[in-house]
């Protein structure tokens, strides 16, 4: 099949921002290296594939931030500037941005277990429809495909970061006229419990790694 182009939507990992959640027990700086080495992870992973990515980060570049390595990881990759007021209406507009013909696989930096067979389960179900949703955990998604932009733009009205993010977006996809294919469920990685259970699946991670020193220093 032609390649997709992988888009990869990252948040700035800036302390009291990044992973606010997990930061409860790490602290904020702890939070912060542990979202900038998720992305370095991601953007590892998308890039094996040997397909076109394009990144679209949130932030300035700051080089006092933990683990900010972001304009090197960059370099070989598009990046475009996320556009638009929402959430939502900023998803939609990079896609339009990635955009090269032969369908955009979204991803974000929240799963960094995530795996190119993961990915090729997303690109593979375009095959048979208009778009592929990859359900996260905590009732959110992970990846969407999309064949076209057009089936990108339901996103500017459905609400996110909510438990029923994932069937908004179903039900929103469905109403345009989509035919909407399941991918892999992922789990999200905001919490103590979620980062623990990265160590177990995805020792290797950079992400993982970062856990597993608190772990041995006695955070438990």
């Amino acid at each position: 099949m032609t390649a997709s182009t992988l888009l990869v939507v990252a948040k700035a990992p800036e302390p009291g921002v990044a992973k606010t959640r997990l930061a409860g027990r790490t602290g904020a700086d702890v939070a912060a290296r542990f979202a900038a080495a998720a992305f370095l992870d991601t953007l590892e992973t998308v890039s094996v594939l040997g397909w076109p990515v394009v990144v679209a980060p949130t932030g300035a570049h700051n080089p006092a931030a933990p683990g900010e390595h972001r304009p090197a990881a960059c370099a070989p990759h598009r990046v475009v500037a996320q556009r638009g007021t929402t959430f939502g209406q900023r998803l939609v507009n990079a896609h339009e941005d990635a955009d090269a013909g032969a369908g955009v696989v979204q991803i974000g930096t929240d799963t960094p277990q995530a795996t190119t067979a993961d990915l090729i389960a997303v690109a593979d179900g375009l095959q048979s429809h208009e778009a592929v949703l990859g359900p996260a955990a905590d009732g959110g998604w992970w990846a969407l495909g999309v064949r076209s932009p057009r089936w990108a733009r339901p996103l500017s009205d459905v609400a996110m970061s909510r438990s029923d993010t994932g069937a908004r977006t179903y039900a929103a996809l469905t109403a345009a006229g989509a035919r909407v294919g399941d991918a892999p469920v992922l789990t999200d990685v905001d919490t103590w419990e979620d980062a623990l259970a990265l160590v177990r699946t995805a020792p290797r991670s950079r992400a993982g790694r970062v856990i597993a020193e608190l772990v041995a220093g006695g955070v438990s």
